[in-house]
């Protein structure tokens, strides 16, 4: 029922999942490790060193990992929502066949393959990595030298049960998508629940732009959240990664920008094409109004630019305040550790550069809307 085809197109929830697993592998299994030369340690300084380097791991795998889990089960909800929208009339014949919602539903369990794949892959990149990672934990020396350990509890922890948690979630998930009348699903309908204050009289009726573009984003709150997660990542990464030259090591700097990176441009691609693809019929038919392409794609994108704008806000009081409580709380005991001030040079480098990109991937998508054929949806 599943294809392969529809597997690979969730290559962002393995894209995720390799981020989180990768970053709380290194922390934790170097956590692990550290905890065996615990009793070697008798000087005090040393010991303060060993507690904040635990705190840290802790800390930065809680967030990290705790932040991408949800993020890649709302992504793996996304695509399961997706899959039976594209697949309502053949679902429907199963249903009609006398197929039970869970019978169907249970098939669904191969989503967990591309989260399985993901942090496989981000466990094996980080126990390539740990060597390296562990020298420059302990480039100064103070505590006694160790040696990778493979642990088979962290091995369980991020890769086999976010799999299996996953993976049941999205069968429990199509489970209850597909608890919808047969006909809904043979006819291609969608029930529809609007929300939203009742008009009141004398409230000024919006233009018809203006309403189409505040009604698609309401309409796709998955997509908002995606392009809110992909400006947040953006903005807290980048700005955390140059923060940390001086607070911590190059090696980490350089994988927080990367990650940063890597999740914000998949998340907001993932969004922004899947906004333009859900409204090819409703574009075509703008344009058939006489609606310009231009129009068009201002209509469909423009109301995501919100989102966007508080995601890169929040990013930056976020980073700003993870960073504080590192410095004030965790390493608090720590000689030498600079006092950690808002870099307003940064901030405004970091934001100069999102409204380039956010602006030029706006572009690429506008582009993709000139291409819609106007011919082959009018005549589907």
């Amino acid at each position: 029922m599943i294809r392969l085809k529809d597997i690979l197109k969730q290559v962002s929830i393995s894209i995720i999942c390799f981020c989180a697993v990768f970053v709380c592998t290194l922390f934790l299994n170097y956590n692990k490790d550290l905890a065996g030369i615990k009793e070697q340690i008798s000087e005090n300084m040393v010991k303060v060193l060993y507690e904040g380097m635990v705190m840290s791991g802790r800390v930065v795998s809680a967030l990290c990992g705790g932040c991408l889990l949800f993020t890649s089960a709302v992504v793996l909800c996304f695509f399961v929502k997706n899959y039976i929208d594209v697949h309502k009339k053949e679902l429907g014949i199963l249903k009609a066949l006398g197929y039970s919602n869970f019978r169907i539903a249970r098939k669904f369990y191969v989503f967990g393959l591309s989260v399985l794949l993901g942090c496989g892959l981000g466990f094996g990149g980080a126990f390539i990595m740990l060597p390296m990672f562990y020298k420059i934990q302990n480039e100064n020396g103070l505590l006694p030298e160790f040696s990778v350990h493979f642990n088979p509890e962290l091995f369980f922890f991020l890769v086999i049960l976010p799999a299996v948690f996953l993976a049941l979630l999205s069968v429990v998930y199509a489970y209850f998508k597909l608890k919808c009348p047969v006909l809904f699903l043979l006819r291609e309908k969608e029930e529809i629940v609007v929300k939203g204050r009742r008009k009141r009289e004398g409230d000024r009726e919006l233009p018809f732009l203006e309403e189409m573009k505040r009604s698609t984003a309401r309409s796709r709150k998955a997509l908002v959240f995606f392009i809110w997660f992909a400006s947040f990542c953006y903005s807290s990464m980048l700005q955390m990664s140059a923060d940390m030259d001086e607070l911590a090591s190059a090696l980490f700097s350089v994988m927080i920008l990367l990650i940063g990176l890597i999740l914000a441009f998949v998340t907001l691609f993932l969004a922004v094409s899947t906004v333009v693809r859900a409204n090819t019929k409703t574009i075509a038919m703008m344009h058939i109004f006489g609606y310009s392409f231009k129009e068009c794609g201002t209509a469909i994108l423009n109301g995501y630019r919100p989102a966007a704008w508080i995601g890169f806000a929040i990013g930056t009081i976020y980073q700003y305040g993870l960073l504080k409580i590192m410095i004030t709380v965790v390493f608090r005991d720590w000689e030498g550790i600079p006092e950690y001030h808002f870099n307003w040079s940064v901030f405004m480098i970091v934001l100069i550069s999102f409204l380039i990109i956010y602006e030029m991937i706006m572009y690429v998508c506008s582009l993709r809307i000139k291409k819609i054929s106007i011919k082959e949806i009018v005549l589907e």
